[in-house]
């Protein structure tokens, strides 16, 4: 018997027998989207429910989550140490940039131990077998289903009991008990839904692709990832052959971890060292660059900062920046010029975060602020000098998490001076190095004036 449909909205949960353009409850537009009604009930069937056993929380042990790895150490970890039995996880990213890659690698060495089944839903099962044999993965021992249908999909996950589900993608998937196209939000989120049910019933793996829109999020709605367990996001340009591996949400590990791939004729290679890819080699100290330390999840990254100022050729002058926030750079320009006496009303800013890394903390402040000043003057920081901090809109250096991990981790590749954060500097001195520590932004500018 075929189940009956009903429009609901997205914004206030009213719902319609039909669509309209605008929901007849709270006015707004274009936010009806199929999905599947209960059944209801008979006037003799019971509608009562039988309550459940309460438990104190004080008599609940805790577990931890037993583990098993995927077999490639930095996709492990981006997921807090491996996968976990009933896990879901959904990763997304640009068409091309290599998610199907990096799980076909996966499946094959996970698949010695336990079993795979790789379902896709865009390509061919010879595609697929195609792919492995350029990996070089032909023998790996991955069962692959070419199957978009949701029904014919749980089907054979019942009859194979696999213990780790690709879906490639979830997007492409769709169930008979809806009528709209598949890739809509309304199949998206039934099909996720019915498989993170089953997931969680039989303790399955279970790893969706998503594919993203113009704007960079996963399409269809947002409760796609409220659902599943983890988010991870692909990143990098696809001119580049380095890739990055980004946890928006993990229930079983650290969020914001980051995995750093290069991309090569043979798959996905893990970047052991991925501080020396986002630091350029000069020769010798140039003006506007300064390197930061920054924090990803528990991996220290250093990152060079460089930044590129030049008088203004006619109009208002630009401000631009690639891999950080373009509204924090103008916040800081202002306070330069107001806490640091610097002034750069007349000319252009360019600031960019070498190697496609984004930078969301606060901690890259002092670093972008001491670039520009360098590229303004003409006078480049010392060499091997790393620098990082909060800088507020009052003028104050404020310190950043974890400053000590970020000092060692620079001193493992030959960084010997430091201008931290007052409230950052250790109560130990650190052999080999010199620390600089500053409270005020016009005192770091006077530190490292020759």
């Amino acid at each position: 018997m075929k189940q009956k449909t009903v429009y609901s909205c997205t914004e206030c949960g009213g719902q319609s027998p039909k669509w309209q353009g605008q929901c007849p409850h709270c006015g707004a537009w274009n936010t009806l989207v199929e999905t599947v009604t209960a059944p209801a009930p008979t006037r003799f069937q019971s509608v009562a429910g039988k309550a459940s056993a309460v438990r104190p929380l004080a008599s609940i042990e805790p577990k931890t989550s037993p583990r098993f790895p995927t077999g490639v150490e930095e996709f492990d970890r981006v997921l807090g140490g491996g996968l976990v039995p009933g896990g879901v996880i959904l990763l997304g990213g640009d068409p091309g940039i290599g998610k199907s890659t990096l799980l076909l690698q996966a499946m094959a060495a996970i698949g010695a131990a336990k079993a795979a089944l790789y379902v896709t839903g865009e390509e061919s099962a010879e595609q697929i077998a195609l792919r492995a044999q350029r990996l070089g993965l032909v023998n790996a021992p991955v069962s692959l289903l070419a199957e978009v249908q949701l029904e014919a999909i749980i089907a054979t996950i019942g009859a194979t009991s696999p213990e780790i589900v690709v879906i490639d993608s979830i997007q492409t998937a769709y169930t008979e008990a809806l009528t709209s196209a598949p890739g809509s939000v309304a199949q998206v989120r039934e099909c996720a839904a019915q498989l993170t049910r089953l997931a969680k019933q039989r303790g399955i793996v279970v790893i969706f692709v998503g594919h993203v829109t113009k704007e960079g999020a996963i399409a269809g709605p947002r409760v796609l990832e409220h659902i599943v367990d983890t988010v991870l996001y692909f990143e990098g340009d696809p001119h580049s052959s380095f890739r990055l591996v980004r946890a928006i949400k993990n229930r079983y590990g650290a969020a914001n971890e980051l995995g750093v791939f290069a991309m090569t004729e043979r798959g996905l290679k893990g970047v052991a060292n991925p501080s020396a890819m986002f630091l350029s080699q000069h020769a010798e100290a140039v003006p506007g660059t300064a390197i930061v330390a920054t924090l990803e999840g528990t991996r220290p990254l250093l990152v060079e900062i460089q930044a590129l100022v030049d008088p203004i050729q006619g109009g208002n002058p630009r401000r631009l920046s690639v891999g950080l926030d373009p509204q924090r750079l103008a916040l800081l320009l202002a306070v330069l010029h107001r806490h640091g006496g610097v002034e750069t009303a007349g000319y252009d800013v360019f600031v960019n975060a070498v190697g496609g890394v984004r930078i969301n903390e606060p901690a890259a402040d002092l670093a972008i602020l001491l670039a520009i000043h360098s590229s303004l003057t003409g006078r480049p920081l010392p060499a091997k000098t790393l620098v990082f901090g909060e800088v507020g809109l009052a003028g104050e250096i404020r310190p950043v998490q974890r400053g000590q991990d970020r000092i060692r981790e620079a001193a493992k590749l030959g960084f010997r001076q430091f201008l931290i954060p007052s409230l950052n500097k250790p109560k130990q001195s650190i052999e080999n190095t010199k620390i600089i520590s500053a409270e005020r932004v016009d005192q770091a500018l006077q530190m490292l004036r020759p």
